[in-house]
Order: C-alpha cells, then sequence, then structure tokens
C-alpha cells in the first residue's frame, strides 16, 4: 500500500471564472468534489489550502481539513510547500498536488501518480499524460504537450505542438489524423512529489524557459529534476477554467455514480 498525502490548492480569485473553488456543481461547491475525489484515492491525508476565509468556512461546513495559507503565494505549488513545512511532513513523504479546479479527476489517476512516483526513487517528481490524438488540440496552446525518453522521463513541455512531425505538418490538412507512429502526448497537471525536493524546489527562481513558456514543471527539468512521466490508464476527465467549461462538468457529475 502507497503512502501519500494529498494537497489541493485552492485560491479564490481567477481571472475567468471568479470565486471557482465555490461555484456549484450538482449540489455541491466544486472544492467539494475534488476533495470528494481525492478522499476517494486512497490518501492517507487529504487537506485544501487556500487564502480565502470562504473556502475554509465551505471545507469546516462539509468535514473537510484546510489550512489557511498565505496570500502572497504565486502558485499553487508554493501553497503547497506551505502545507508541508506547517504540517512538519517527513523529506520523503510523497505528496500529490490535485488541483482545486478538477471536480471530476479520476481517483485512480491520483492513485497512479503517487504510485508511479513510489516506483522510481530516482524521480524528484512525477505526472502522467494521455495520448493526444486530436490535430486541434495539438495545435491549441493552452493543451500542454509533453515528449518523454525510452525510460518515461521527461524531456520538455510545451505549449507548441511537440513533437514536430517535419514531414506531416507541412503537407497534411487541419482535418487529417495525427501520423500514428509518432508519440503525442497531452499532459494532465496533477504532480506527486518527495516533501523534501518541493522544498527545494519553491526557493529557486524561475527559470527562463518557465518564464517563457508559463509552465512551473520547467523549472524543475532547468536544474536537472528527473520527471517521471507515467501515461493514465483511463481519461483524466473535464478541468474547470470557464463557464463552459462548468456547465461541462455538472452535466458529467449528472450523469455519474461517483
Amino acid at each position: 500500500m502507497i503512502d501519500f498525502n494529498v494537497v489541493i490548492p485552492a485560491r479564490f480569485a481567477s481571472t475567468r471564472l471568479p470565486g471557482k473553488p465555490l461555484r456549484e456543481l450538482a449540489g455541491q461547491p466544486m472544492i467539494a468534489h475534488v476533495a470528494a475525489r481525492a478522499r476517494a484515492s486512497g490518501a492517507a491525508q487529504v487537506l485544501v489550502a487556500t487564502d480565502d476565509l470562504r473556502i475554509v468556512a465551505a471545507c469546516t461546513e462539509r468535514d473537510i481539513a484546510v489550512l489557511l495559507t498565505a496570500e502572497t503565494h504565486r502558485s499553487g505549488t508554493d501553497r503547497v510547500a506551505e502545507v508541508i513545512d506547517r504540517c512538519g511532513w517527513a523529506e520523503a513523504q510523497i505528496v500529490v498536488n490535485v488541483q482545486g479546479d478538477e471536480p471530476c479527476l479520476p481517483p485512480e489517476l491520483i492513485q497512479q501518480v503517487a504510485a508511479e512516483l513510489a516506483a522510481h526513487p530516482e524521480a524528484a517528481l512525477a505526472t502522467l499524460a494521455f495520448p493526444l490524438t486530436d490535430r486541434a488540440d495539438l495545435f491549441d496552446p493552452n493543451v500542454v504537450k509533453v515528449v518523454t525518453d525510452a525510460r518515461g522521463r521527461a524531456q520538455y513541455f510545451s505549449r507548441a505542438p511537440l513533437p514536430w512531425h517535419r514531414d506531416d505538418f507541412a503537407a497534411a490538412a487541419a482535418t487529417d489524423p495525427l501520423p500514428a507512429a509518432t508519440p503525442f502526448l497531452r499532459h494532465i497537471g496533477l504532480y506527486a512529489y518527495r516533501a523534501g525536493f518541493l522544498q527545494q524546489f519553491v526557493k529557486w527562481a524561475p527559470a527562463p524557459l518557465e518564464e517563457a513558456e508559463a509552465l512551473e514543471q520547467l523549472r524543475a527539468l532547468w536544474h536537472g529534476a528527473v520527471i517521471q512521466v507515467g501515461i493514465a490508464r483511463i481519461a483524466p476527465g473535464i478541468g474547470v477554467d470557464t463557464a463552459a467549461d462548468l456547465a461541462a462538468a455538472a452535466e458529467l457529475l449528472q450523469r455519474s455514480d461517483f
């Protein structure tokens, strides 16, 4: 049995969807759905980390463990690091960062990413990817792509289409299927860290590639950390960034047995 904890960073402010963690889905605030998914993963502890008393109140009312963290954090990763420090978790403790806007995330994937890190002691962190088959998604900068080596270690993450298939992209139409022999992978924003590494990571200055792509995981690669990438066993579900995403997630949850 893998021993891991889950931290769910949840920020009230959102440019595209203010108050996102408290938006109602199937009769519950979104953060309650995310916490339920995390609890179903088999995690030893599940904690919400937030900067807003309204989210604290919503979690407390539903018996969800919650910590009020600093308002100055630049990212959810920094918020997770504060939780690790305040809880005094051991350096070897595996901690999974589940984003607070993933109410449809399958619990199996939370467990899988923790197992991926546990199985690779040489890795500082682990994450998941899913096969990408749609050409429009490949060229969409909001869909993050990852390329790996033969051992499943991340080589690079990008908003650009990667890998670049020279011949196909020069000749194919926008509606053509992607070349089947090339491993196109969509990155899933789900991470497992060892607590000691994360405390070190947040002390590093943002890397040039990280700032260019607006992808925090590039800081780890910049400093030579090993990121193990597992192929998700099932599709990751719908993340919520916009009102349209919220409606789609609500419909999915209404039809779900979970």
